[in-house]
């Protein structure tokens, strides 16, 4: 996988620790092989340099020699004195070559027992100082490290003289340095990479106070991010503070000006109501009086509710009180099978585990009265309340709870169900209410960062699902 690529798919993990540990691991792992090939590179020329010095002292020596044979005689070395030359195959071979002739003669060490050793110069190898240096192939396929030089004695001949060892030496002196290398840079590898895990996570490790105060600040036991950051984040805390202060004013303005505007209604409709209430009491029927009054009681019934929504909205801003859900579940389903004995409505009730509410306990009992009152107007015999959590959607979701509440009686299209969400919206005006308890439910729960979804119960019924922050 390319460098890009490597980026990309590490950038998806949506983690900033792993994308800075992961470009970083990549550069230091680039930096190091280019690093080590370089390495490599400058210790064999250094071998290669040391092993053709060698060389070199009995090039001269058979240079000498040549120089100094007797005239139309083949020269023949006679002061190298090393056996390695008499021993056949040892891997160490000279070779005297007459090339100014019309056919080419030889001169060969006994180390090579038949063949000659090929020519750097027949091979097009550029001449340097008058040296020539290379590797060949040589007898039993040993693989030679050959140095040749020509010798011009005018009159006497041409001679190119060549000297030639095993090159195994070379490579068996870059494989141990090689695996020496390996083995310290996969040393220093796992250093760098522990040290850069450790710079990650301590320097990170303000992002997670900030995201910690965040948290506090939305689960209300904070009004903002408390604590001394970096000068990298600072200017992204105080802006953070700022929209925070900036929204709770925005949050509490709007509030005010709701609750001022709901007041300021109460006195014309009480007028209204009054107005209309003296009008039947007359004794003379008129319709005007009537609508009127209906009208107004309306009227009053919206009042109330955006007072009540005002209210919420100021508790939810700080939800400082958690509350078990089990105990308030219990007593309310109690109440509600006492109200509907009548009917034969049996309320069942499920809870997985212990599951506390981060809120207000009027908020809650609000909501479920809502729902299960809901449930037992339209059941036929049967209203079934289930608590439980529902598995977090990603790593670090806040934490939720759900009550599902699901009735047996005869349920609502979905055309219905988007109908019965609209506040003041009554599907049946036969029933009593205002049309307001799925409303306040809806908003309610979002003003604490949840929701309401209404869908098809296993009893062929109504399914209401509320979606509640969990402490």
């Amino acid at each position: 996988m390319r460098f890009a690529e490597v980026l990309r798919a590490s950038s998806r993990t949506g983690s900033l620790a792993v994308r800075l540990f992961v470009s970083a691991t990549l550069v230091i792992l680039v930096v190091l092989i280019v690093v080590g090939l370089a390495l490599s590179s400058i210790y064999r020329q250094a071998v290669e340099r040391a092993f053709d010095r060698r060389l070199d002292v009995y090039l001269k020596t058979i240079v000498a020699d040549v120089a100094n044979a007797p005239p139309g005689t083949m020269p023949e070395p006679t002061t190298l004195g090393d056996p390695v030359f008499d021993f056949p195959l040892s891997g160490w071979y000279w070779q005297i070559t007459r090339i100014d002739g019309p056919a080419r003669q030889y001169k060969t060490a006994r180390s090579l027992p038949e063949g000659n050793l090929p020519l750097l110069l027949d091979r097009g190898v550029k001449d340097d100082a008058g040296m020539r240096e290379g590797y060949v192939d040589g007898p039993s396929h040993q693989r030679l490290r050959l140095i040749e030089r020509q010798v011009d004695l005018g009159q006497d001949g041409r001679y190119l003289v060549s000297v030639a060892a095993d090159a195994a030496e070379i490579d068996e002196e870059t494989d141990a340095f090689n695996h020496a290398l390996a083995v310290t840079f996969l040393i220093l590898a796992s250093a760098f990479l522990f040290t850069l895990l450790f710079q990650v996570r301590f320097g990170l490790r303000p992002l997670k106070r900030m995201r910690a105060g965040l948290g506090a600040v939305r689960a209300g036991t904070a009004e903002k991010i408390e604590g001394t950051f970096p000068v990298e984040i600072a200017p992204l805390v105080q802006e953070v503070n700022a929209l925070i202060d900036t929204n709770r004013e925005i949050v509490e303005r709007a509030r005010m000006h709701v609750g001022n505007l709901a007041h300021a209604l109460k006195t014309p409709i009480a007028v209204l109501r009054n107005e209309a209430a003296r009008a039947e009491g007359a004794g003379v029927p008129d319709p005007l009086a009537a609508k009127v009054g209906e009208q107004a009681e309306l009227m009053a019934e919206q009042v109330a509710h955006h007072l009540d929504r005002a209210r919420m909205a100021a508790r939810a801003q700080v939800m400082t009180s958690i509350e078990e859900v089990g105990p308030i579940v219990e007593a309310l389903v109690r109440t509600l099978e006492k109200i509907h004995r009548g009917r034969g409505i049996a309320v069942e009730t499920q809870m997985a585990g212990s599951i506390r509410f981060r809120g207000e306990r009027q908020d809650l009992e609000e909501m479920l009265g809502n729902l299960v009152d809901n449930g037992c107007k339209w059941a036929r015999s049967l209203v079934e309340v289930r608590v439980e959590t529902p598995p977090a959607v990603q790593f670090g979701e806040r934490a939720f709870f759900e009550i599902t509440i699901d009735d047996d009686g005869p349920g609502l299209s979905a055309e219905q169900r988007a109908e019965a969400l609209k506040r003041g919206r009554r599907l049946d005006e036969t029933r009593p209410g205002s049309g307001l308890g799925l409303s306040i439910v809806s908003e309610l729960a979002a003003l604490y960062g949840g929701g309401l979804a209404l869908g098809v119960s296993p009893f062929g019924g109504l399914r209401c699902i509320v979606r509640l922050p969990a402490a």
